[in-house]
């Protein structure tokens, strides 16, 4: 019996909107790229490595990129979705999100319910401690509120 994966999960907060999404297969291929283009995905798409372990939380330099590339994508088009994922969708893209999120100025539990409530079983307890402790440094705070509609990878 094959594995259900969850549905892509939006997550909008601010100016700021994310696609949360398990692992593209040769077989599930089709329908990514579907859901990329339901959000407004534009031809041209971006495909940024950020790689850290499973079921760990990120080390500072995947952070450190995360954040640079969202100042950059939602200072450039405010408003666009930018999709992430992982094998599952379930641990190191969920954690991604809520770092943005938290940056944004959202408390950690705030952030973390908002995505449990759209992707269950998000965020492992390792995640959750490390979100818990994490200091923001208020570096996704924007001005304005833009209305252009694109999705970035």
């Amino acid at each position: 019996m094959k594995s259900r994966r969850p549905e892509p999960a939006e997550i909008e907060h601010k100016n700021m909107r994310f696609l949360i999404m398990d692992r593209p297969t040769d077989s599930t291929m089709d329908k990514f790229i579907e859901e990329l283009h339901k959000k407004g995905a534009k031809d041209g798409i971006r495909v940024i490595d950020c790689q850290f372990d499973d079921g760990n939380p990120p080390p500072g330099e995947v952070i450190e990129e995360w954040i640079n590339l969202l100042k950059t994508r939602f200072k450039e088009e405010p408003g666009c979705c930018v999709a992430v994922h992982c094998v599952a969708g379930l641990g190191r893209a969920p954690v991604l999100v809520a770092l943005a999120l938290i940056e944004c100025g959202m408390l950690y539990e705030d952030a973390v319910e908002l995505i449990r409530q759209k992707r269950r079983g998000a965020i492992n307890a390792k995640q959750l401690a490390f979100l818990e402790h994490y200091r923001p440094k208020s570096r996704l705070k924007q001005k304005g509120n833009g209305h252009k509609q694109c999705c970035v990878m």
